[in-house]
């Protein structure tokens, strides 16, 4: 009966979580300015004075039981990249996907599309940092064992090589990985690339120095 019990409440979990059969891309409305949220954040922190918002005991209840965030992270899971501290963010702010070298693969896309779609995110930041190990492997096309390997596959095609990575080659390696990925994300249909070509979801790429603290905007690719 115990196990029957717990079964229940994991297929009613679900069920909450999944997107009505009518999901599609958010539609177009001016962005609530949440690129610029983030920076302003970043600079609180970078400068050393942050507010820490978001983040009582109050606010956790707020959002206990419904999410709002207003922005996307697509972020590497380096253990200095913690988007809810560099961007002084609170409980509930961000929904942030992280893999190594920000590599969005089909989970990592459908995690994105759930914020746009059924969250209300309007914002997507990729953010790329300083000395990021996954770019530099791919960079010199390291050998690697197990699942690493596909990490590097997907990030080779941007940064090039194979080549020893220099302070110069692995910077511009790290910027052009940022801006595959934006890149892919504007071509990922059904839900984002239209977000983001109607205006209804912004987005950006940007670089974390690991050293200052200071998070830089990137310019994107010019589209072909």
């Amino acid at each position: 009966m115990k196990t029957h019990a717990v079964l229940a409440l994991a297929l009613a979990s679900l069920t909450t979580l999944a997107l009505p059969a009518s999901a599609a891309a958010p539609t177009a409305s001016a962005p609530a300015g949440g690129i610029t949220r983030l920076m302003e954040g970043s600079a609180r922190f970078s400068a050393g004075k942050p507010t820490g918002p978001n983040r009582s005991g109050d606010r956790r209840l707020e959002v206990a039981t419904k999410q709002n965030p207003f922005a996307v992270i697509v972020s590497c899971s380096d253990s200095r990249v913690a988007p809810e501290l560099l961007f002084d963010q609170g409980i509930g702010d961000l929904f942030v996907v992280r893999t190594a070298g920000h590599v969005v693969d089909e989970i990592a896309l459908g995690s994105i599309e759930f914020a746009l779609a059924k969250l209300g995110a309007r914002s997507i930041l990729v953010l790329g940092h300083e000395r990021c190990g996954a770019v530099q492997a791919a960079l010199e096309h390291a050998d690697v064992p197990g699942s690493i390997g596909k990490i590097l596959e997907s990030i080779e095609p941007a940064v090039g090589g194979p080549e020893k990575a220099t302070p110069e080659s692995l910077d511009r390696a790290v910027r052009q990985n940022v801006q595959a990925v934006v890149a892919q994300l504007k071509a990922a249909g059904p839900i984002v690339a239209p977000a983001i070509r109607d205006g209804g979801v912004e987005i950006a790429g940007a670089v974390y120095d690991l050293d200052t603290g200071m998070v830089t905007a990137i310019p994107a690719v010019p589209s072909k």
